[in-house]
């Protein structure tokens, strides 16, 4: 067998066999099969796709190309959540605690962010002394004790993917809904998880830009979930605009304490609520109840004070700070540097959650490359929503800055240009998307 026969395959639109992908992930894992060879099959995918057998193959493969986590000392049915990103998608800080409470037990491993789309280990390192290089030799003794654990990624599960994603980059193979797919489940998969659920965003501030496409990708990887023997549900949400009134990495985790103390934004409740109620099925910890009871339950236990003594927990069990009101203390505190006010009357008709998540990038809450520091204080802050009503000169949102950083005024500016651009005023009211699009089982 030879890379030349495989590439040649693809290219005439053959379905390549197990043992083909199998040599194909062993040779990107071992080196031995050079990137320009390995650049033309990943090319051959992209023009002509794959079938769902190919596409489990080569996640399996992926998943099996390193260490695979078995989490035996999970009680039940092992879980985890994807989200394909998004602007201020500060999902994951609130579900984990949220799900706990419930004797939902989960290891989550997450990334850092990059570009726009925030990653939730920046959003807990904000938090003074929390850490996210947990060993994964230790991750029993965090599950035994509050019922979940989170940590960074560690190098060692599926490296075939990540040799293979740092390629696509550089390559323009990056869309691609079978090498999309196979990458997120192969990680979940070597991760332990028996059921996942996925929250595939969709919109302007999502990879997925329009519906269609968003279940595409969720069809793809419930198919190979299936044929791998997980359960899967795949959660389509809106990401037309950003999630939540803030994007940044302080603002989204202060974000994060008001909803669970009661004080959440609407759309991040309902997403929340969705996701939780799916993972705590496919768990078995629902005790039986309907689907109306528990999304009740859910929703009562981020006002009683259920979700934030688990959220507490989870703070200091991995050695974040609180304050004595019991709010977590952050590495930066953000600094209002300049509002962005309506250049007109009217109603916002929209806002592309992308060219935000660009101006939080330029103020430094995101990267533009993976060594880029980041500044946990900066982002931005919305007083208008898609539906709200604005005067001329009314405050649409703030730019901040942490307190301790300097930042070029012309960055501000240009932050403000995108803000402006991103921004649709109209006279009337927009009919308003439903935050969650559809629900694929």
């Amino acid at each position: 067998m030879n890379m030349r026969d495989i590439i040649i395959a693809k290219r005439d639109k053959q379905s390549l066999t197990d043992e083909q992908i199998r040599f194909f992930v062993k040779g990107v894992t071992d080196g031995s099969i050079p990137d320009y060879q390995i650049s033309a099959l990943l090319m051959a995918i992209v023009l002509n796709g794959m079938d769902e057998r190919e596409m489990t193959t080569l996640t399996l493969e992926m998943a099996a190309s390193g260490k695979q986590l078995t989490l035996p000392y999970i009680d039940g049915v092992s879980v985890d959540k994807h989200s394909t990103g998004g602007v201020g998608d500060k999902v994951t800080p609130i579900l984990l605690p949220l799900i706990a409470s419930f004797g939902v037990e989960v290891v989550k491993l997450s990334g850092r962010g990059l570009g726009f789309t925030g990653g939730t280990v920046d959003k807990f390192e904000s938090i003074e002394g929390f850490n996210v290089e947990v060993d994964t030799k230790d991750f029993h003794m965090y599950v035994i004790k509050t019922g979940m654990v989170i940590s960074g990624q560690t190098p060692d599960l599926a490296p075939a993917d990540k040799i293979l994603y740092s390629l696509r980059d550089v390559t323009g193979t990056v869309d691609s809904i079978p090498l999309i797919a196979s990458s997120i489940m192969s990680k979940k998969i070597a991760a332990g998880a028996q059921g996942i659920v996925l929250d595939v965003t969709c919109g302007s501030g999502a990879f997925m830009k329009d519906l269609d496409m968003a279940k595409e990708l969720a069809e793809a990887m419930i198919k190979i979930g299936k044929l791998a023997g997980r359960q899967v549900v795949a959660v389509i949400t809106n990401m037309d605009e950003p999630l939540g009134r803030f994007c940044g990495n302080v603002l989204e985790m202060q974000e994060v304490f008001n909803t669970v103390t009661g004080k959440g934004e609407s759309d991040v409740i309902e997403v929340v609520t969705e996701l939780a109620y799916h993972l705590i099925k496919i768990a078995q910890k629902d005790g039986g109840m309907s689907e109306e009871v528990l999304k009740n339950e859910i929703r009562a236990r981020l006002n009683d004070g259920t979700c934030y003594e688990k959220y507490k927990q989870l703070i200091e069990s991995q050695g974040g700070k609180l304050n004595v009101a019991g709010s977590p203390v952050y590495v930066s505190k953000p600094f209002d540097c300049m509002h962005v006010n309506s250049p007109e009357a009217g109603y916002v008709q929209s806002m592309r959650a992308d060219l935000i998540g660009q101006a939080s990038v330029l103020l430094g809450a995101g990267r533009l490359a993976k060594t880029d520091a980041i500044d946990y204080g900066a982002g931005i802050g919305f007083f208008a929503k898609v539906g709200d009503r604005v005067a001329r000169g009314d405050s649409l949102c703030a730019l901040y800055t942490g307190e301790d950083r300097q930042i070029p005024e012309e960055k501000l500016f240009e932050a403000m240009e995108l803000i402006l651009d991103a921004y649709e005023i109209g006279p009337n009211p927009p009919e308003k998307k439903p935050v969650i699009l559809d629900v694929i089982t």
